[in-house]
């Protein structure tokens, strides 16, 4: 790790020095919040009950999540351990917690009581489907035999136990995530946890605090991560639109809210329509993804490849996905990166700027040299302080 390396990470390390941060969190959504703020500078305490957090069998994973903290277990059942809990607290500038609604208040640490105490205290608790009352309740319908008998009952979201599939599936997310031949897939990867629930906790922690500052009065913040993640959703809500537009198919419009019109992911403008921006696989059953969304990237990438034919083939010069020529040019483009392996065409595209790259796995990518100085274990590594 260079010496220039090492000093961007010291220089953002300042950015949140003061910042007294309790975690009450625990797995995976709230530790990583809170690792970004320690990362940042933050004095975070952790606070685990007497059996610890339960990401500590993992090992490597508890470490990676929990570095820079200070940490203290303490029973959540005593009157005592409340009490110590609620001195750090009444210095503290943000607690985080991940119970479910109405867990703080049986522990005695409720808004009105904690406020009393600090009123300059940011509460952010991230949960699965926010709390209870409108945001987290919906009717549901049970239907009998006769359809137009029916019964609504209340049913209470916030109450539900949830993990980060569930909120991906929840939110729409999940049902994105399609191949071509439309079968579901499994992500490794944890979006609603990480991009629903801990980047949102921080921004949201961040702004209550500038907020506190100015005003002396601090706020209780629930996050759902399901509510977070769908608002991530921002391209698929209008590209069905887009794609409307211009092909005059009503049929695939995302301002029709049935799911027998609403537009299927591997079909949507960039899930895999257009012959521009969508994975290719290789000889080796590898994968390219080929970015080549704007016209002038489309064309290099098909001068590259020697199929000067497919130049004008392009959404930006009306040639949409539902037109012969587009679908034409999507079996020729597949069929020339069919014809070699992935190491064939890394070379390939190792000296073009047409927005193509190999699909490498994990340990392709922590070798790959933009890697070279990346840290395991700090959340800000992607950042690079230029003066």
């Amino acid at each position: 790790m260079t010496d220039a390396h090492l000093s961007n990470h010291d220089q953002m390390a300042d950015c949140l020095q003061g910042l007294r941060v309790v975690d009450l969190t625990r797995n995976l959504p709230g530790p990583f919040a809170t690792r970004l703020l320690a990362d940042l500078g933050a004095d975070v305490l952790k606070i685990e009950p007497k059996k610890g957090d339960p990401a500590r069998v993992f090992g490597e994973l508890f470490a990676a999540l929990n570095h820079g903290k200070t940490t203290e277990k303490h029973d959540f059942h005593d009157p005592k351990a409340i009490a110590t809990i609620k001195a750090h607290l009444k210095e503290a500038d943000v607690m985080l917690d991940s119970f479910r609604p109405g867990v703080l208040a049986e522990m005695g640490l409720d808004t009105k009581t904690l406020h009393a105490i600090n009123p300059k205290l940011v509460m952010v608790s991230i949960t699965g489907y926010g709390i209870a009352g409108s945001y987290a309740k919906e009717g549901v319908y049970l239907e009998s035999a006769e359809p137009k008998n029916s019964s609504q009952i209340n049913h209470n979201w916030s109450d539900k136990a949830g993990h980060d599939i569930n909120f991906m599936a929840m939110s729409g997310v999940l049902d994105q995530l399609k191949t071509a031949q439309g079968e579901q897939a499994m992500p490794n990867v944890q979006f609603a946890d990480l991009a629903g629930g801990s980047d949102t906790a921080v921004i949201a922690l961040l702004a209550a605090v500038f907020a506190a500052q100015r005003t002396g009065k601090g706020r209780h913040i629930a996050i759902s991560m399901t509510h977070s993640l769908y608002n991530h959703m921002v391209m698929p809500k209008v590209t069905g639109k887009l794609i409307s537009r211009f092909s005059g198919d009503n049929s695939n419009s995302a301002s029709n809210n049935t799911s027998s019109t609403a537009p299927i992911p591997q079909h949507d403008f960039l899930g895999g329509a257009l012959p521009c921006y969508r994975l290719y696989q290789t000889a080796d059953q590898r994968h390219m993804a080929v970015g080549s969304l704007e016209l002038k990237f489309w064309q290099g990438l098909c001068e590259v490849l020697e199929l000067p034919a497919l130049k004008d083939i392009h959404w930006q010069l009306g040639i949409m996905p539902n037109r012969p020529e587009s679908q034409t040019a999507t079996k020729t483009m597949a069929e020339k990166f069919a014809s070699q392996t992935l190491e064939h065409w890394q070379g390939v595209f190792a000296a073009t700027d047409v927005c193509v790259t190999p699909v490498l796995n994990l340990q392709e990518a922590k070798a790959h040299p933009l890697f070279a100085h990346q840290d395991e274990y700090q959340a800000t590594s992607g950042w690079q302080q230029i003066s």
